[in-house]
């Protein structure tokens, strides 16, 4: 009796390659991570080698060096106000602008949109000079204003709740209109429900952001008190040396939050992601 064969598929020799490959890369990518880490535990002032970081010598001097009376609580708290206020703006008000500019047929809406779209393609280095000056011409500069006023709403967040929002079927705000609901009724009782998905990734990307924010913070603000965190890291650097521990422990306590929020939120940011993607 002759012996079948199993068919051979023709992806059956890939899937080694392709995890060969998502292990290289994963290694690249944490790889910069664990040496961060390790240099943060060494002894402060020990050499900065490739073989030190196998050393066994682990200290936690840096980090407690860092919370002493100079150290970056301050520009940790900064970092946290602004990030929290700034996401709580950006999230209502991107949300009504991007269901205005989808569902609204006015004066001027597609003007608005192709500004929208225009600034986005506009870099952000740019943008320096003009809002210095018209940052320090309100009399907001080195202020809280001058670090959360400006970003409170984002055109990428615009853009991002107008194409989900046409994506949403018609249907079910005019069911709610029949129904005798109100014009905001109908927004937040309706399709800020619907629209939880994109005003999540809203919210998550706007924090970060600005979490992460240097170029702005650094510009804009002058006095010690102002300074956020990614400002302090920046200025840990001397001009004869860098002070790697304590540098490497400041970027470990900034990166923190930024892992966890995306491991906390990582499905909700990729169902986010691709619920806009098709049409309905």
């Amino acid at each position: 009796m002759a012996r079948q064969s199993k068919p051979h598929s023709k992806h059956s020799g890939a899937s080694p390659m392709r995890y060969l490959t998502l292990i290289v890369l994963t290694v690249i990518m944490i790889g910069p991570l664990i040496w961060m880490l390790r240099v943060a535990l060494s002894p402060i002032g020990s050499e900065l080698s490739f073989a030190a970081l196998f050393n066994a010598d682990i200290s936690l001097g840096a980090f407690k060096s860092l919370f002493s009376a100079d150290g970056i609580q301050r520009p940790a708290i900064n970092s946290l106000i602004v990030g929290v206020i700034v996401t709580l703006g950006n999230v209502p008000f991107c949300f009504m602008s991007g269901y205005a500019l989808a569902r609204k047929s006015f004066l001027g809406s597609k003007v608005l949109f192709g500004l929208t779209l225009l600034i986005l393609m506009v870099p952000a280095h740019i943008l320096i000079v003009p809002l210095f000056l018209l940052v320090t011409k309100l009399g907001m500069f080195d202020s809280y204003w001058a670090l959360i006023t400006p970003f409170l709403v984002t055109p990428i967040g615009v853009f991002m709740v107008k194409q989900y929002v046409e994506t949403i079927p018609d249907s079910l705000e005019e069911a709610a209109r029949l129904d005798g609901a109100g014009e905001w009724r109908t927004l937040f009782s309706i399709v800020a429900p619907v629209c939880k998905p994109i005003l999540a990734v809203l919210a998550i990307q706007t924090f970060l952001v600005n979490w992460n924010s240097f170029l702005f913070p650094f510009i804009l603000t002058n006095s010690a008190d102002l300074r956020t965190l990614p400002v302090a890291l920046a200025l840990m650097q001397g001009h004869q040396a860098i002070d790697w521990q304590h540098l490497m422990a400041g970027s470990t306590i900034a990166v923190i939050p930024a892992l966890l929020v995306f491991l906390i939120f990582q499905k909700r940011i990729v169902s986010g992601i691709t619920a806009g993607a098709i049409k309905q």
